[in-house]
């Protein structure tokens, strides 16, 4: 890496974006060492906010001339270190890029720059009739560039999907500067190696994205909401199990272990049977009386597998009041230690008993408080752990329990990530799931995308 005095690099990208866009001050700089991960920081020597893809193109093109780290940032949500500038270097904040460009009802298009949130573009395409499914849990901050870059999930991923099933097409600038175009508006599109889909999840480490082209669909006519009770998380993962064996593949199907369940009661006050060792949350979208007999069977198939009790929302407001209970499960974690590690390990959904039980276990062996929450239907759990952060020696177990998590999760043909991405939290741990060939791989696509490595280095690739 070149080095440049700040005033310097402050002069250059004043050029570029003018002197409001760019920030060097130390005091300014302090948001943008971190994001929403614990335990991780960067130093940025410089913060830069393009307004437009010819912008990013000279930025990196100026960046990559001088072997200068870019590290493309949205709303800083992620849970994985991704946007933490752990070589230093310019942080590109995209969030400037914020317009809706386009929503097309007949072709169910929209384009859109990424710095647009998730639940701005839900809440626009609902005006139309329109739907955009992907939901994760930081809908109301996070933006649909950090979606794409991490291939984000949500709490509707089992009948839905995550994030790139939706993805057409995307403009993006390479190290270079250089702009592509690739896919676009159409369902269907072999032409040549699927771009799209590799730079979808790819991190920020390939490319910067500066437009997205995304699938809609016709908003559904209802949605209903159930909630059932066990005696413990193993109970209520065969309970899902059941519900997927009987054909169904509902919109929702949420899970909260018993620690979760008092951590959410104590904080939003939404009552919550504390005394219960699991809750499933369960719902449905689609027609009214299609929504209306699926609920009716999932709430009948639950006391089968050793529901204590069983309820179905009557109302939308009431379907909203239950899944309150599940998107509100971070902040009250919060509240048992003063910090939290919320890691996204996930399974076969065959095997998510075993994978409850295992966590379990580890945390008792390391004398650690982990609480599992997550998107039963598709085995993506998030075992969550609680601590004091000026307990030194107990941030250490909980690193070593989760160590351990993320073997279980692998040697039970699962993944370290399911939704959150590896970022630089999870880089040590990637190896043993890819193996060396696919690592090695990995890192020959990173060398022809980003020759002098300046795209969010420390991340995903060694």
């Amino acid at each position: 890496m070149r080095t440049l005095s700040t005033k310097a690099i402050s002069a250059d990208l004043s050029k570029i974006v003018g002197p409001v866009n760019v920030e060097v001050r130390p005091a300014a700089l302090v948001p943008y060492r971190t994001d929403a991960t614990f335990g991780f920081a960067g130093r940025p020597t410089a913060v830069v906010r393009p307004g437009s893809a010819k912008e990013v193109s000279r930025i990196l093109a100026w960046a990559n001339e001088r072997s200068i780290p870019v590290v493309p940032r949205g709303a800083g949500s992620s849970l994985a270190a991704g946007a933490v500038p752990v070589q230093g270097g310019i942080v590109l904040a995209l969030t400037r890029m914020n317009r809706i460009l386009s929503i097309d009802p007949v072709d169910l298009i929209a384009v859109v720059e990424p710095g647009v949130t998730t639940q701005a573009l839900a809440t626009t395409v609902r005006e139309h009739g329109l739907h955009y499914p992907p939901d994760p849990g930081s809908q109301r901050v996070s933006t649909l560039g950090g979606n794409v870059a991490t291939n984000a999930g949500g709490l509707h991923g089992l009948k839905d999907g995550n994030t790139g099933g939706y993805v057409l097409g995307v403009q993006a600038v390479l190290a270079d500067g250089e702009i592509i175009q690739a896919g676009g508006r159409l369902l269907k599109d072999v032409a040549g190696y699927d771009i799209v889909h590799l730079l979808t999840g790819s991190e920020g480490t390939l490319a910067v994205l500066t437009e997205l082209t995304l699938a809609l669909r016709p908003a559904p006519a209802t949605s209903a909401t159930g909630l059932a009770y066990f005696p413990d998380l193993e109970s209520a993962s065969n309970a899902v199990g059941a519900v997927i064996a009987a054909g169904i593949l509902p919109s929702t199907l949420e899970f909260l272990d018993t620690r979760c369940i008092r951590a959410v009661e104590a904080h939003a006050r939404l009552g919550l049977d504390i005394t219960a060792g699991a809750l499933l949350l369960f719902g449905d979208d689609g027609g009214p009386d299609e929504v209306a007999r699926t609920l009716r069977k999932m709430a009948g198939l639950m006391p089968d597998h050793g529901a204590t009790s069983v309820q179905v929302a009557t109302s939308a407001a009431e379907s909203e009041a239950l899944l309150a209970a599940r998107r509100c499960a971070l902040p009250a974690l919060a509240r048992l230690g003063g910090a939290t590690i919320l890691e996204d390990v996930g399974v076969p959904r065959s095997r998510l008993p075993e994978l409850v039980h295992r966590i379990n276990t580890i945390a008792e062996a390391h004398e650690v408080t982990i609480a599992t929450f997550g998107h039963a239907g598709d085995g993506n759990t998030h075992p969550t752990g609680c601590f004091d952060p000026a307990d030194l020696a107990g941030r250490e177990r909980v690193h070593k329990a989760f160590a351990e998590v993320f073997q279980a999760a692998i040697d039970l043909g699962g993944t370290i990530t399911g939704e959150h991405g590896v970022g630089a939290a999870k880089l040590p741990y990637l190896p043993a799931q890819l193996g060396a060939a696919q690592t090695a791989l990995q890192a020959r696509i990173k060398k022809a995308f980003d020759p002098a490595g300046i795209l969010n280095p420390g991340k995903v690739t060694q």
